[in-house]
């Protein structure tokens, strides 16, 4: 009798309830078991997991990983799949084999180019890949400057912090100045050089940015699978522009994608994006873990969760070629089940308890109808 496997999700986003619940509808049909951690106690992962906990809060990463090898072990966790404190973790790859954890997560020389914007771009254009012109800065002044000479070559400037994910801190400058006009309607990525700069002469201290051109759609997030020999076994680009989503497997995208996978490690599930710079496509961004919308693939009858887990487990599924691409699509909001309310904290004694999850009041997350029909 096969035995069931017992995964584990850190923190990580709502959007990936259906992560796990693809790892339900395995084509295998293997039993799956799901443990979720989050410092949100209403966060959905939680309400979705067979077991949950709520995460202490202000571990040091060092702390943290201490935190999750006792989770492995007293959940006997088979597979987990860490996004919070992602580099400490994996540097502790051996110690978590050791109790019979595999990591579903890169090794953390490849987490570690790619936690760096600025060290990335480097490497990846070391190996041919392609991107976009920019510029670090961390004073008032270097970010005048930076923006003047995009300016003047006929871009708009942009700026996002050199390391961080999921497009928090971007902004797009403008010149235009603050009015009524820009507190009607609903809030943009739009914001005042002016007011960025005098921001930056009253910090306390430098900033940390990239400001680079404001690069143009199609966006391709390019969702790859790639084994621990560095060879990809699953690459489909997702595009989006604007609502519309689609799907593509032309290699001026997936190319350079597998190119920067294999060429560095990137183990098991990664994220690596790109948009247009005038007539060619660039690196934006890489994700060295599964992306928000990875469940999206199961419109092209791909169920890329549990993938990764075979292959983090030693069952190698081989290369996976989608048997069709979907129909074009968008997302929209659906509710989700949350937990019962319950106290911020828990008590000592309740940590060892299992939480269940049952019907409670919900939360809305992003959602593909038409992905969600399919028994994958």
């Amino acid at each position: 009798m096969v035995s069931r496997v017992r995964v584990w999700l850190n923190r990580t986003y709502a959007e990936n309830v259906f992560f796990m619940d693809q790892l339900r509808r395995n084509p295998n049909d293997r039993a799956v078991e799901i443990h979720a951690t989050h410092g949100d106690a209403d966060s959905p992962v939680l309400a979705a997991a067979d077991t949950a906990d709520l995460e202490p809060e202000g571990l040091s990463p060092a702390a943290y990983v201490e935190y999750a090898l006792d989770q492995c072990q007293r959940r006997g966790i088979d597979v987990f799949v860490p996004r919070l404190h992602q580099s400490a973790i994996v540097a502790h790859r051996a110690d978590f084999a050791a109790i019979g954890t595999a990591l579903l997560a890169p090794p953390p020389e490849a987490v570690a180019v790619f936690h760096d914007k600025v060290i990335a771009y480097e490497a990846v254009q070391a190996i041919g890949v392609p991107v976009p012109p920019w510029r670090r800065v961390r004073t008032a002044d270097e970010l005048v400057a930076a923006v003047d000479e995009l300016e003047a070559d006929g871009h708009k400037a942009c700026f996002k912090p050199a390391s961080g994910a999921g497009g928090v801190g971007f902004r797009v400058i403008t010149r235009a100045p603050f009015s009524l006009m820009h507190l009607s309607g609903f809030p943009t990525p739009y914001v005042q050089l002016d007011l960025v700069v005098e921001a930056l002469k009253q910090a306390d201290e430098p900033v940390d940015w990239l400001v680079m051109p404001r690069l143009e759609q199609p966006e391709v997030s390019v969702d790859c699978l790639t084994g621990p020999d560095n060879l990809v076994r699953l690459a489909i680009g997702r595009t989006k522009n604007g609502r519309r989503r689609g799907f593509t497997l032309q290699d001026q995208w997936l190319e350079p994608a597998r190119r920067i996978a294999e060429g560095f490690g990137l183990h098991y599930l990664s994220n690596i994006q790109f948009r247009m710079f005038g007539e060619r496509p660039v690196l934006m961004d890489v994700n060295t873990r599964p992306a928000g919308g990875l469940h999206q693939l199961s419109l092209c009858g791909v169920n890329a969760p549990w993938a990764a887990v075979q292959l983090a487990l030693g069952e190698d599924p081989g290369e996976i070629v989608p048997p069709f691409l979907g129909q074009d699509y968008t997302v929209v909001s659906g509710p989700r089940q949350l937990r019962p309310v319950s106290l911020p904290q828990q008590r000592l004694e309740e940590t060892e308890t299992l939480l269940p999850a049952v019907p409670a009041p919900v939360e809305p997350v992003q959602t593909t109808t038409a992905a969600e029909a399919l028994p994958l």
